[in-house]
Order: C-alpha cells, then sequence, then structure tokens
C-alpha cells in the first residue's frame, strides 16, 4: 500500500482531550526508561515524534541550561500545544518536521524516537535521518513495540481478540510493521551502527497498579478511534467494533489481571 494509506490511518486528531492525556501523562522517566539513564548534563538531544512535548520537557530539564533539545513532529497541532505548554526555555524548542527528511546533519549527541516506528511504512528511511542527524560517536535510541506479542491475564473477550487480530492485520496492510521491536537491531547493523544493544522496556500493569484501568483499556479507546477508521476502510462492522469496545471496557472493570504490551529499547552508536 501506498506511504500515504499509510499516513492516513497514522494520523492523530491533536484536538482530542483524550490524545493528549494520553500523550501528557508520559515522563521521560515511567515512559522512556533506557533514555532516561543515558542523560547527562550539557547533552545535545533530537526527540523526534515528540508529540505534546512531555516526554520532551523532561529531557531538558535533564541535560539542563547547558544542553540543548530539539523536539519534532509531523503534527502541528501537537507541536502548537508543545510550544504553548513546555516552551519559553531557550534550550528547548519544538519545529514541526517530517522523520523521514530532517534537516539535521551531524548535531546531537542523542537522537531519539519513541513509539512512532511502528507507524510509518518505509521506517528504515527514518533511521535512517535519525543516524544523518547524530554526531558521529552520537548514539541513536529507538523504543517501540512487537504488538503480536502482547498479553493478557485472563484472555481478553473474543470480540477484542477478533478486533485485535483486524487491527493488525488493518495497520500491515499498509506497510506497517507490527514486530518492529525485534525487526531493529538487524536494521540499526545493516545501517552502520554499531556497538547494538537492546533491553526490554515492557509495559506491564497490573490489576493493583493505581492507573490500571487507563493503561489495561487503552484498547477499549483504540476500538474507539481507529476502530472507527477500520470499519471505514472494510476491515470489520460497527456492530463488531462497538462490540468489542463495549464487551472490553467491562472486563477490564470486571475481570483483566494484567496486561502486558512487548517493548524494546535498541540503540547504537555512530561510527566516528
Amino acid at each position: 500500500m501506498s506511504g500515504g494509506i499509510t499516513e492516513n490511518r497514522a494520523r492523530l486528531d491533536s484536538s482530542a482531550a483524550s490524545v493528549r492525556s494520553v500523550f501528557d501523562a508520559r515522563t521521560v522517566g515511567s515512559s522512556h526508561r533506557r533514555l532516561a539513564e543515558l542523560l547527562e548534563p550539557g547533552q545535545s538531544v533530537l526527540d523526534a515524534g515528540c508529540g505534546t512535548g512531555a516526554i520532551t520537557k523532561g529531557i531538558a530539564e535533564a541535560v539542563g541550561q547547558e544542553g540543548r533539545v530539539v523536539g519534532i513532529d509531523n503534527n502541528d497541532g501537537l507541536i502548537s500545544y508543545a510550544r504553548e505548554t513546555f516552551g519559553g526555555q531557550e534550550t528547548l524548542a519544538f519545529e514541526t518536521a517530517d522523520i523521514h527528511y530532517l534537516p539535521y546533519r551531524n548535531e546531537f549527541d542523542i537522537v531519539t524516537t519513541a513509539r512512532v516506528l511502528q507507524w510509518l511504512a518505509d521506517p528504515r528511511q527514518a533511521l535512517g535521518q535519525l543516524i544523518e542527524a547524530a554526531k558521529p560517536g552520537g548514539r541513536v535510541i529507538v523504543l517501540d513495540y512487537n504488538h503480536d506479542k502482547i498479553s493478557w491475564q485472563p484472555e481478553p473477550p473474543p470480540s477484542m481478540k477478533a478486533f485485535y487480530a483486524a487491527f493488525l492485520k488493518w495497520r500491515s496492510d499498509a506497510g506497517m510493521r507490527n514486530g518492529i521491536a525485534d525487526e531493529l537491531p538487524g536494521v540499526f547493523a545493516d545501517l552502520g551502527l554499531v556497538e547494538i544493544q537492546s533491553s526490554e522496556q515492557h509495559e506491564i500493569v497490573m490489576r493493583e497498579d493505581g492507573n490500571f484501568l487507563q493503561q489495561a483499556g487503552i484498547w477499549a479507546d483504540v476500538a474507539a478511534t481507529r476502530g472507527v477508521q477500520m470499519v471505514a476502510d472494510g476491515y470489520l462492522s460497527e456492530q463488531e467494533r462497538a462490540a468489542a469496545e463495549t464487551e472490553y471496557r467491562q472486563w477490564v472493570q470486571t475481570e483483566a489481571v494484567s496486561q502486558t504490551m512487548y517493548m524494546l529499547a535498541v540503540e547504537g552508536v555512530k561510527p566516528e
């Protein structure tokens, strides 16, 4: 399928409160843990696909006044929101840019993107641009999912399992890589990065966690948002979409014990 179809399926409604609340709840410490371990005062960092800028703001705080942080996103609405919410610091800038065609060359100590490559039909091209933006000796770190390896305890309702299977097909038919996390080490090597390593960063939420209903309930939200697109694209009926959303919300409230979303942080160094 064409890149245009992929872009349409990946597009977010930046004005939606639900979208902003998901992004704003993220912090560099809780949502990009490996990056948080690498940050030091004085570093320059590019955060590609920064969304509302919540994680980017945390990066700027970690590198301090001697550092430099740029957050980029292709969504003008999210960049405007990031500037209004977190702007005003000389060392922190937000810019609208396409990750496939970045204007930066050999500029950053760390270049990172989180939960972004999973939405691209050509993640290799985007990763090549991220590598170009890093300084020689700089580090590129990508955080992303393998959606094929999600697990729930106990199993969710059949309506959600059917919806999730349709969701993965809807993505893969548009060229998106559902298993991108496990593919990244090989792509890093192909593109010339060295000292490649990966670390498990799985998103695990348990019934006893305070944010369980919100975190485990994310797939009901996906059914309510992406599901509408899937119906329009012919991947399921509105009745199937509505049943998945309703029955899954009820399951999360009454039966769900845990959810594990498989995620890796993969990093490599650009040769000198």
